[in-house]
């Protein structure tokens, strides 16, 4: 992938309001790809003391939003089917990662996994977006394909 498009998106990752608030971090990106952070806080705890699903929803959209715009062209999410699997413990490194599994001229679907710092698996994802014809608006010169 072509380093501006990389550098681009890192960088707006790094400023959305959403992201910083969640603590998300993207610390990968490739076509098609992307892989997020986040620490499971006290303030992400649902009424059970386990991590809300809500923050686990958050941490795959965040990867999905990454892998499925780095072709340097605009993505929108038209669904997301989510298995929550288990909770972390409190505290825990939480990591999503997006893999594209298949790119059309007009749609591309993704496997998304979330796990925790010691490998469980806590939700897995299958995720749909809809390409536009149009370059993310914050490049210069997109690497479209």
């Amino acid at each position: 992938m072509e380093q501006s498009v990389r550098d681009a998106i890192l960088k707006k990752v790094s400023e959305e309001p959403f992201a910083l608030m969640l603590g998300l971090q993207c610390v990968q990106i490739g076509k098609g790809y992307a892989k997020v952070e986040m620490p499971f806080t006290a303030g992400l705890q649902n009424m059970f003391g386990m991590a809300h699903g809500g923050a686990i929803f958050s941490l795959l959209d965040a990867a999905f939003e990454v892998a499925s715009n780095s072709h340097g062209t605009m993505a929108v999410a038209l669904n997301m089917n989510i298995n929550y699997l288990a909770s972390p413990a409190p505290g825990a490194r939480l990591t999503a990662e997006a893999a594209e599994i298949n790119k059309t001229r007009k749609t591309a679907t993704y496997d998304i996994r979330a796990t925790d710092d010691t490998g469980k698996l806590l939700a897995t994802c299958q995720a749909l977006v809809y390409r536009l014809d149009k370059p993310l608006p914050f490049l210069s010169s997109p690497d479209v394909s």
